[in-house]
C-alpha cells in the first residue's frame, strides 16, 4: 500500500510492502468513447467512498447517435485546501489513454492501494472534448482544437502568418507534394519553425488543423464552470492534463508550459523533478504554443500550484502531422464520408497504440506521476 503524506519529500510518497507499481490492468482501455463513459461511470458507482459525479451535456451525438458528455467527480472532502485536477480529451482521441488512467486510479482508490492525503481532495475530469472523442478527432465539432482556444477573445486573435504561408501545402491532396514543400519551409526557416508553424495554433482556418475558434469551446467552459463552482482560485492546484501522440514511443513526458522562471515552473520541478521539461526554454518535445488551455488554469492557481501535460509518446511527429492533415482534408470534403470512419481507427491506433507493452508503460507512469502530484500538492 503507498500511504500519501504531507510530511517527507514532495516528489515521492512513502511505500509500504505493497507496490503501487503491481498489477498494471491494460484491460481499462477502451474501445470507444460510448464504452469509456459507461465503464468509468459504472467505477463511480461502485465506488466505496464520497464522490460527486457531475454530467455537463455537449452538442452534438456520436457515431452511433449517443448522447455526448464531460463528466467530473469530485473525490475528498469538498472543504479540501489542496486539490488534484486529472483531466482526460482536452484533445478528443487522445481520451483512450485518459481514460484508461482515471480509471486506473478509481481502482487503486477503491481498493486503498492509492490513499488521498488528508485536506486534499481529487477532481476527474472525463472526456473533455466528447464528441472529438466520440469521432477518433482532436478537435471538436466546429473544428476547435480546445488546447489552442485558451485565448482572450475579446482581443484581436493572434495573427499566424508562417501558417498561411503553409497552408495550401496542407491541404495538398498529392502527399509527395505536401512534404516536399513543408522540407522547403524547413529548410529556409528551420525545424522548430515549421512545427510552430503547423502546430502551434491559427484562429483564421476552421478546416485547418490546430485552429483555436472564435469563442470559448465546450472544454473551456466546463473548465470555467468547474474553478467557480468548487471555488478552486481559492484552493492549492496541481492540475495534470493527460496526452498523447508527442514524443519518444511510450514514455510519460512530464511538460510544463509554465514561464522558465516562474513559481509554477519551480513548484513542477520540486515535485517532479529533473524530468519536467519547458517548451518555452527548448527542453521539450513540443514547441511553444498560442492558447492552450494550461492558460485559463494558471491564471487561477497563483504562485501556489502548477500545470503540467503528461505527454505519452507513439510516433514520429511527421507521421502525427500527415495523420492529422489527412484527418482535416477527409473533414472538410463531405464526398469522404465513408472514408471518415476509416481513417477514425487510424487516429485511434495512432493516439493509443493496441501495444499492450505501450499501454502497460501509460498506467505505469501515470501511476507515478498521480503519486508525485497528490505528494507535492499535500506537503
Amino acid at each position: 500500500m503507498i500511504m500519501l503524506e504531507k510530511t517527507g519529500s514532495p516528489r515521492y510518497a512513502s511505500m509500504t510492502n505493497r507496490s503501487i507499481f503491481n498489477d498494471i490492468d491494460v484491460g481499462n482501455f477502451p474501445t470507444d468513447y460510448g464504452f469509456a463513459r459507461q465503464q468509468w461511470v459504472q467505477d463511480l458507482a461502485n465506488f466505496p467512498g464520497d464522490c460527486l459525479h457531475v454530467m455537463h451535456p455537449c452538442a452534438g451525438f456520436g457515431p452511433q447517435g449517443e448522447s455526448l458528455f464531460t463528466d467530473t467527480a469530485w473525490i475528498g472532502s469538498v472543504d479540501a485546501k489542496n486539490v488534484l485536477v486529472v483531466i482526460a480529451a482536452t484533445h478528443g482521441v487522445e481520451g483512450f489513454a485518459g481514460s484508461a488512467v482515471q480509471r486506473d486510479i478509481l481502482n487503486l482508490l477503491a481498493v486503498e492501494q492509492l490513499i488521498i492525503p488528508a485536506d486534499s481532495a481529487l477532481l476527474l475530469v472525463h472526456a473533455l472534448t466528447p464528441w472529438g472523442y466520440a469521432w477518433s478527432r482532436r478537435c471538436d465539432a466546429d473544428g476547435v482544437d480546445l488546447n489552442r482556444n485558451g485565448v482572450d477573445f475579446s482581443w484581436p486573435l493572434p495573427e499566424t502568418p508562417d501558417y498561411m504561408q503553409i497552408r495550401s501545402a496542407l491541404f495538398e491532396h498529392d502527399v509527395q507534394k505536401r512534404q516536399r514543400a513543408l522540407h522547403e519551409f524547413s529548410l529556409i526557416h528551420g525545424r522548430a519553425a515549421l512545427e510552430k508553424a503547423i502546430s502551434g495554433g491559427q484562429y483564421s482556418d476552421a478546416e485547418g488543423p490546430f485552429y483555436g475558434g472564435k469563442k470559448p469551446a465546450h472544454g473551456r467552459l466546463v473548465c470555467q464552470r468547474l474553478i467557480a463552482d468548487y471555488d478552486l482560485a481559492h484552493r492549492r492546484l496541481a492540475v495534470v492534463d493527460v496526452h498523447t501522440g508527442l514524443g519518444p514511443y511510450g514514455y510519460g513526458e512530464i511538460i510544463c508550459d509554465h514561464l522558465p522562471d516562474s513559481a509554477g515552473a519551480a513548484i513542477a520541478h520540486a515535485w517532479y523533478g529533473d524530468a519536467v521539461t519547458l517548451p518555452l526554454a527548448g527542453t521539450s518535445s513540443s514547441v511553444p504554443k498560442l492558447g492552450l488551455l494550461d492558460y485559463l488554469w494558471h491564471a487561477v492557481m497563483g504562485d501556489t500550484g502548477c500545470y503540467i501535460t503528461l505527454e505519452f509518446g507513439t510516433y514520429p511527429t511527421d507521421q502525427l502531422f500527415e495523420i492529422l492533415l489527412r484527418d482535416h482534408l477527409l473533414w472538410a470534403d463531405q464526398r469522404y464520408v465513408t472514408e471518415r470512419m476509416t481513417h477514425g481507427d487510424v487516429m485511434r491506433r495512432h493516439f493509443c497504440p493496441p501495444d499492450p507493452a505501450w499501454r502497460e508503460m501509460v498506467l505505469l507512469r501515470a501511476r507515478q506521476v498521480v503519486c508525485q502530484a497528490l505528494a507535492g500538492v499535500s506537503a
